[in-house]
């Protein structure tokens, strides 16, 4: 044990550092999003390729963090005015009927209960893994941008959610209580949180911005692992936790000066994905199990199925939420980015094989067509956007 922790400790790292690498080198043909490097060469440096890094406890706790960090970066992202008024609805819309269709055709494949896994599972949207490649071209602050990030909080929160109450091993009633007393809590933190200005907070965060006290990022650790912790101790998905504390700081800071919001901003960046986050896709290629994949032909061939569900069941309703105007290039857009599922799938199928409801070959599947999404979607969604953008920058450069 003390060996593999050893090499983990050097290869994971090493690995972070090539995958933006090599995304940098690809992109001057082909713009892949840095965390499908970090899939690609978990899976190789992992046990079903090289062999170079195994499944340890110590790792595996570091991408567990990195993957509340995750959702954290989601829920501070969030931008609640677009989850008011036509967006929020056509959102809230769409990923009811991407329930509703995730449910049925789960049912199909596999009727009872993994059915209900399955239907979560797709319809999910990674809402945390579009954000930087959103902010990377420059199409965040864009009404496509917000109706992305409103497509893609719900397509989150939902099936965190329904993870709670139906995936929790309890029965519905005992669920909706337990998770009602989570609200309950959270409501009172968010009270809190919209309750006053928090000049006091923002001068000490301002203060300490440069220095070794680092207030803001301490803070923000200790909401993000309390709400984690409460998630846990109450048998909820810890996820549920992480994306509200990230809302929850969010509205902390929401009258900060906006120069230490940017400042705090880059340093949670820093944190989530220069050290987090990348850990936890790298685990997740080393800990995918390929073997289980490889053990019957229709499983590798349900792979791309799969991909094509997401984008049926969860992308095109998605395209309900797209601005008002919008080209059908745009709409086109809006189906890839909201078909984008990855972190959520990775959970659901964990907890399903732990229960033993989902065989692993299934789980696999699942994932291995979650880690397709984020390897060809975005690509795809960013390629139909980029002539928008680049008409966009040019008409701002015409106008200066």
């Amino acid at each position: 044990m003390k060996i593999v922790l050893e090499v983990s400790f050097i290869v994971i790292p090493l690995l972070a550092v090539c995958a933006p690498l090599l995304a940098r080198i690809v992109g001057r043909w082909l713009p892949v999003p840095v965390i499908v490097f970090e899939l690609i060469l978990g899976i190789l440096a992992g046990p079903a390729v090289l062999g170079w890094v195994r499944a340890s406890p110590f790792t595996e706790i570091l991408s567990n963090f990195g993957l509340a960090m995750l959702f954290f970066v989601a829920g501070s992202e969030i931008d609640f005015r677009s989850l008011g008024g036509r967006t929020g609805r056509r959102a809230l819309t769409g990923w009811g009927m991407s329930l509703v269709a995730g449910l049925a055709l789960g049912w199909l494949l596999a009727p009872g209960e993994p059915a209900v896994f399955i239907g979560v599972a797709l319809c999910s949207t990674a809402l945390g893994t579009l954000l930087p490649i959103m902010r990377d071209v420059g199409d965040l602050r864009t009404p496509f941008g917000a109706s992305v990030s409103a497509v893609g909080a719900i397509g989150e929160f939902g099936p965190l959610v329904a993870i709670s109450l139906f995936l929790g091993g309890r029965a519905v009633g005992v669920s909706t209580i337990i998770l009602a007393s989570f609200v309950v809590i959270a409501a009172g933190g968010i009270w809190y949180a919209l309750r006053g200005r928090h000049g006091r907070l923002h001068r000490i965060v301002e203060a300490t911005l440069h220095s070794s006290a680092q207030f803001a990022i301490r803070v923000l650790i200790l909401i993000l692992v309390a709400l984690v912790v409460l998630s846990v101790v109450l048998q909820l998905d810890m996820l549920l936790g992480a994306f509200t504390a990230g809302i929850l700081w969010r509205l902390l800071m929401r009258n900060a000066d906006e120069a230490s919001r940017e400042v705090v901003d880059s340093k949670v960046e820093a944190v989530a994905f220069g050290f987090l986050v990348p850990i936890f896709f790298v685990y997740t290629g080393v800990t995918f199990d390929v073997e289980a994949l490889m053990s019957a032909p229709w499983l590798l061939i349900g792979v791309p199925i799969v991909a094509l569900a997401l984008l049926i069941v969860r992308g095109l309703p998605s395209a309900l939420a797209a601005p008002q105007g919008a080209s059908a290039r745009d709409r086109t857009a809006m189906v890839f980015f909201g078909a984008t599922g990855l972190p959520i799938i990775v959970a659901v199928t964990a907890i399903g094989t732990r229960a033993g409801v989902l065989p692993d070959g299934l789980a696999a599947m699942l994932v291995a067509g979650g880690m397709l999404s984020v390897l060809l979607f975005p690509l795809i969604a960013v390629a139909l956007r980029r002539e928008r953008l680049d008409a966009a920058v040019v008409g701002a450069a015409e106008r200066l």
